[in-house]
């Protein structure tokens, strides 16, 4: 009885054993199916993870190439022609400046967390175009600001914003590589801006030797006396066309109509413009200023009030200098040339004082809009000046030629009937 139990416990034994040895195998051969798709997981996330860093520095690739596009046309207008009629204040030329900086040490710090963490690049292409388009916009108004500025001053602030720009494309191309990204450096890009704002600062207004509590009364003067300056250029058009209808006929006529009405409708655009300038002055104080006065606001901001009154001053200057240059050639004793040179200083200061008033503006502001509407309407208006003056000058060239063909053809009859006489 025994040996069967005994036989019987061996049997279960192998049984047991057996079916151990199959789960074995069984468990082994799960394990390693297992592990062979835990290796392909694996492989397949480091090949999407290698895939993704790719297209993430292609897209860094294609960011960077588009802001070096920005950087070069802003280079390329410096060379163009008519960007020599634009100009700008040493004030915005400065507030710009600061931004341009400050985009810089907001690349710098981008760049420094791309390297830390790659996985996140957006903080990084926002910043690049940024960047390029701050640096863009201070290289153009920098060498605005060169138009109107003395010629030895001009001359460096223009070849500095060109190295600027050429210095700004170098620091992009660093961004190109990851060998490269960490070689990135600002330091001659910062020294650009250095010294383009240590330009500004010497060409910002200056002479006004009156305390700062009186700015504001300064700006409100020199606004008035912008606006009379206007008034009386307007009424002077208005007597120069009055006398030339009197007096004048024919050709003569019909291009002094035409100039002068052109002078009148820019002389009516500055008049709004001013007055949208003064309403989007009139909110910024108002908006800023909190509990303290008006004159407490203009002499705690006297860079801006400053660059107002500059402003104002010379678009004050620029009706009168405008209606003597179309007096004179009204009256056949001046240039068109000089009239339609005029015309663009005129309109060149105007944008000053534009781009004086919005420096502290809301960007949202309906005042803001309608004054930029308006500064259109006096570049439209510049433009009329413009042509109605090119094309009297061609009116009167050709009355010029036809009265010379005319009377080359009377004398040469009169020539030929008194060799005729002669001969009878």
């Amino acid at each position: 009885q025994l040996e069967k139990q005994v036989a019987t416990l061996q049997g279960e034994l192998q049984h047991v054993t057996s079916c151990l040895a199959t789960e074995k195998e069984n468990s082994s051969a799960t394990v390693q199916g297992l592990q062979s798709q835990l290796s392909e997981k694996e492989s397949s996330v480091q090949a999407l993870q290698q895939r993704l860093g790719d297209e993430q520095f292609l897209l860094l690739q294609c960011t960077v190439q588009e802001a070096e596009h920005i950087l070069q046309d802003s280079l390329n207008r410096l060379e163009d022609p008519g960007h020599i009629s634009c100009t700008s204040s040493a004030d915005y030329l400065l507030s710009r400046t600061q931004e341009a900086s400050d985009a810089t040490d907001r690349l710098q710090e981008a760049c420094r967390k791309f390297q830390l963490d790659r996985s996140d690049i957006g903080e990084l292409l926002c910043a690049i175009i940024l960047f390029a388009h701050l640096l863009g916009d201070t290289v153009l108004q920098g060498s605005a600001t060169s138009h109107t500025a003395p010629m030895e001053s001009a001359d460096l602030l223009f070849e500095i914003c060109k190295q600027c720009g050429i210095e700004a494309l170098s620091c992009l191309s660093f961004l190109k590589t990851e060998a490269s990204l960490v070689k990135l450096e600002f330091a001659v890009l910062r020294d650009c801006l250095s010294r383009i704002a240590a330009i500004g600062e010497q060409l910002r207004p200056k002479g006004l030797d009156i305390r700062q509590d009186e700015l504001g009364e300064l700006v409100d003067k020199e606004m008035a006396a912008t606006s009379a300056a206007i008034e009386t250029a307007a009424l002077r058009i208005e007597e120069m066309l009055s006398k030339s209808r009197a007096g004048d006929t024919g050709v003569k006529l019909e291009v002094n109509e035409r100039i002068l009405g052109s002078c009148t409708s820019l002389m009516q655009a500055i008049q709004m413009l001013v007055l949208a300038s003064k309403d989007l002055q009139r909110e910024i104080v108002e908006s800023g200023r909190g509990a303290a006065s008006h004159k407490e606001f203009y002499a705690k901001n006297s860079r801006w009030t400053e660059g107002l009154i500059s402003a104002a001053k010379a678009v004050g200057w620029g009706a009168t200098v405008m209606v003597d240059a179309a007096d004179l050639v009204v009256q056949g004793k001046g240039k068109f040339e000089e009239l339609m040179v005029c015309s663009h200083e005129i309109a060149a200061s105007t944008a000053q004082l534009v781009a004086a008033s919005k420096v502290k503006a809301d960007k949202d502001s309906a005042n803001l809009t309608k004054l930029q509407q308006a500064s259109r309407t006096v570049n439209q208006a510049t433009a009329s000046v413009v042509a109605s003056t090119k094309s009297g000058k061609c009116q009167i060239e050709e009355k010029g030629k036809s009265v010379r063909v005319g009377k080359s053809v009377t004398e040469g009859t009169s020539e030929a009937w008194r060799l005729e006489e002669e001969t009878l």
